[in-house]
C-alpha cells in the first residue's frame, strides 16, 4: 500500500521531503507533481525500479527516460555538452522543456536509448521538485505518469492512489499541478529538432 504525503506547494516541509528522498534512496517508486504533468520517479541505477516503471506505463525498452536535475551544471557530469548545446540548455531551463542528449560513463548503460545512448535531461521550475532533489543531493530517474489507455497524464491524486496504490510506494500531493506534458527537444545532434510539443513554449525555441 502506498504511503501518501501532502506537502505545501510553495514552502515544502522539510521533514516529509527528506522522508521521501529516503524511500527513493531505498529503491522506492514514488509519483510527484512537477512544472509539467506528475511523474513516476526513483533512483537512477535501479534496474527494477526501470521495470517497475515500463510495466506501468505499457512501454518497452526502448522508451526514453528522463535524468531530472537541479540545475544546470549537474547536467554535464550526465550528458555530454558541447558549448552550442550548453548554450541553448541555459536559455531554457528551469522549465517546462526535457532536452535529448547523448548520455555520459557516469549513467549505466540500461537508462540509456539502446541504439542512439541517449537520456533526456530536464530542470523542473517546481518547488518540490528541486526541495526532492536538494533532499536526495543526485538527479531523479523520471518518465511522465501517462497509463497505457489514457491519451493524458493522471492528474488528480484521488485517482492516482486508486489505480496505483498497490504498484507504487508513495503519492506525493503538492498543489495544482498541470496536466500538459514537456516540450521535447532533440540536442543530441545540432541543429536542435523539435520532437513533442508540450507546456514548454515553442516560440522561443525558434523551433515552431
Amino acid at each position: 500500500m502506498a504511503q501518501f504525503f501532502d506537502i505545501h506547494p510553495e514552502h515544502p516541509q522539510p521533514r516529509l521531503v527528506r522522508q521521501a528522498a529516503e524511500i527513493v534512496r531505498s529503491g522506492g517508486l514514488i509519483v510527484f507533481p512537477t512544472d509539467a504533468a506528475y511523474a513516476l520517479g526513483g533512483h537512477t541505477g535501479d534496474a527494477q525500479l526501470l521495470e517497475r516503471i515500463r510495466r506501468i506505463r505499457g512501454v518497452d525498452d526502448h522508451h526514453l527516460f528522463t535524468l531530472m536535475c537541479r540545475d544546470l551544471s549537474e547536467i554535464a557530469n550526465y550528458a555530454r555538452v558541447d558549448n552550442a548545446q550548453y548554450r541553448f540548455l541555459k536559455s531554457f531551463t528551469p522549465g517546462g522543456y526535457t532536452f535529448i542528449l547523448e548520455g555520459s560513463r557516469q549513467l549505466p548503460r540500461r537508462v540509456l536509448h539502446p541504439k542512439r545512448k541517449t537520456i533526456g535531461i530536464r530542470v523542473p521550475d517546481h518547488a518540490l521538485s528541486l526541495a526532492l532533489l536538494e533532499a536526495l543531493d543526485e538527479p531523479l530517474l523520471v518518465s511522465t505518469l501517462l497509463l497505457p489507455d489514457s491519451d493524458l497524464p493522471l492528474t488528480d491524486t484521488g485517482d492516482i492512489r486508486r489505480k496505483l496504490e498497490r504498484r507504487v510506494d508513495l503519492v506525493i500531493e503538492s498543489g495544482r499541478c498541470s496536466i500538459g506534458m514537456t516540450t521535447v527537444v532533440d540536442l543530441s545532434e545540432m541543429p536542435a529538432r523539435l520532437i513533442r510539443s508540450g507546456c514548454g513554449p515553442l516560440a522561443p525555441l525558434g523551433l515552431e
